[in-house]
């Protein structure tokens, strides 16, 4: 990135004090230039849609849409610096990853150091986290704290589907499309890292490109040689592997 050439940032943050440290601090520097201030995830998300800012100070503890659902949202396309209070467990996902992160109260010499990595990152000289946005937010959430909602970016507009209302997700190249209440969202993430987000008592991997809700199911039936269908309370029907086939029927059975 060139001397001449303005680092636009946005503050999202839910706090007006915090947004104004972070304010205070950029203030010092000329060459970034704060395009917005978000005080929610939905504001944000629409925000970084619309203006693509180069550097984004993200805070974890949001209501409604946590940093993390931000960052599955907004992509890998922005420096993203997270903003948070002491999360033992997300903090080592970031330093797994080499992300930036600052704790509260932010301190103005880790502020520097991290404005810094951030430029050196944007300028090339270091590089970007190669984990998607999704599993890096995954990685960062304790193990047993599964979801129960699923944020959808549909250009500016947010969705949140209640897992408890997911029929079943199926696999698409780089996307899951999640099938819910007769409509199918599609979202940016591999179906290996939506499996291991969702609770393996309620949701089981039936196919390599299909996650079913077991709820759903009301019954397996023969589909030609050797191959299977569950069949959803909707009438959906689903392709079953053979490994698919023996984890089902361990779970009809009980």
């Amino acid at each position: 990135m060139s001397q001449q050439t303005k680092i636009r940032a946005v503050i999202v943050d839910d706090e007006e004090l915090a947004r104004q440290v972070l304010r205070e601090f950029l203030s010092e520097h000329s060459e970034v230039e704060i395009t917005a201030e978000c005080a929610n995830g939905f504001e944000a998300v629409k925000v970084v849609a619309e203006q693509k800012p180069d550097l984004v100070f993200l805070d974890i503890q949001m209501p409604k849409l946590d940093g993390f659902e931000v960052l599955e949202l907004i992509g890998p396309d922005a420096a993203v610096v997270f903003v948070t209070a002491y999360d033992s467990y997300a903090i080592k996902a970031f330093e797994v990853h080499a992300v930036d992160y600052l704790l509260k109260p932010v301190g103005e010499d880790r502020f520097e150091a991290a404005l810094q990595r951030a430029k050196e990152r944007l300028g090339g000289k270091l590089p970007q986290t190669t984990l998607p946005p999704a599993e890096l937010a995954a990685a960062a959430r304790p193990p047993s704290q599964y979801l129960d909602r699923i944020p959808v970016r549909d250009g500016t507009r947010v969705s949140i589907i209640s897992v408890a209302k997911l029929d079943y997700a199926e696999a698409q190249d780089d996307y899951v499309a999640l099938a819910s209440e007769g409509k199918k969202h599609l979202k940016q993430q591999t179906i290996s890292s939506l499996e291991t987000a969702l609770d393996p008592s309620r949701f089981l991997r039936i196919h390599r490109s299909y996650i079913v809700n077991l709820e759903r199911v009301t019954r397996v039936e023969p589909y030609g040689k050797d191959s299977h269908v569950a069949v959803l309370a909707n009438g959906a029907q689903l392709p079953v592997s053979k490994t698919g086939y023996t984890r089902l029927r361990a779970f009809l059975d009980r």
